[in-house]
């Protein structure tokens, strides 16, 4: 299945976020056609209301769907981690992903499937280069991602093609850490974080995109990693924005 080709339609779960967005652009610019899960009434055609916390997602979402997208999940960096916060994190990666490949294995289809989850898999290791078949790590991040794939695995179980797109940070001026970080380097408060030597897999969000249509077009199964082929350390990759941005980056952030 070609993303190219006129009249394919990908139902999408988290359409509204910084990547679902961005890739649902992209999907209708290439003659596809992007229907949204969404947790209120429909405003149009392309949107069926469904509610993961209850578990309810109709049969009619996935009539005429291709490939299934889901990119649901709270953003990790948008607030402290007490208990509660984890909980949340947790419940809205497993529950979104778990409803969605459930039902799609009492369907039988559509007959592809991508899922979302993180370079967090793989914990804290070092200087340690990684790839798909590597182990996963220590640390909550890595207990998030475990359970977050485990989520889709009544896909697997039913014979459903799934990919697994484990993404670095995405860097875009319109969110996400870039989208932090860049105010404070214009005023040249940012610094490198704690000791700044902590690697930092990253990818654009263009590239990211790019990936994202390409696993969806394609008969790739199991975990990819989306990452660009240079990660950076921390220290490194605060010291080029900010000087691109002609500031200083030299105040170390606790």
């Amino acid at each position: 299945m070609s993303t190219d080709q006129p009249g394919t339609t990908v139902l999408m779960a988290g359409g509204s976020g910084l990547i679902g967005s961005a890739l649902a652009d992209d999907l209708a610019s290439r003659g596809s056609r992007v229907r949204r899960l969404v947790r209120r009434a429909p405003r149009g055609e392309d949107e069926v209301s469904w509610s993961p916390q209850d578990g309810v997602l109709p049969d009619a979402a996935f009539e005429g769907v291709d490939t299934v997208v889901v990119l649901s999940g709270a953003g990790v960096g948008d607030k402290r981690w007490n208990a509660a916060r984890k909980r949340e994190l947790l419940r809205s990666r497993t529950s979104t992903t778990s409803l969605v490949a459930r039902r799609m294995a009492e369907l039988g289809g559509p007959q592809r499937l991508l899922t979302a989850s993180a370079v967090g898999y793989y914990g804290s290791r070092g200087d340690t280069e990684l790839v798909e078949t590597d182990a996963p790590g220590e640390g909550f991040l890595a207990d998030l991602c475990q359970a977050w794939e485990a989520a889709a695995q009544p896909a697997r179980d039913a014979g459903i093609a799934v990919a697994t797109a484990r993404t670095g940070l995405v860097l875009t001026p319109g969110g996400g850490a870039l989208g932090k970080l860049l105010p404070l380097l214009k005023l040249g408060l940012a610094g490198p974080l704690g000791g700044g030597k902590q690697w930092w897999p990253w990818i654009s969000l263009t590239d990211e995109i790019r990936a994202l249509v390409h696993l969806i077009g394609s008969d790739v199964t199991g975990p990819v990693n989306l990452t660009a082929p240079e990660p950076l350390r921390n220290a490194e990759l605060t010291r080029v924005l900010a000087k691109a941005l002609n500031r200083p980056a030299t105040v170390p952030v606790p």
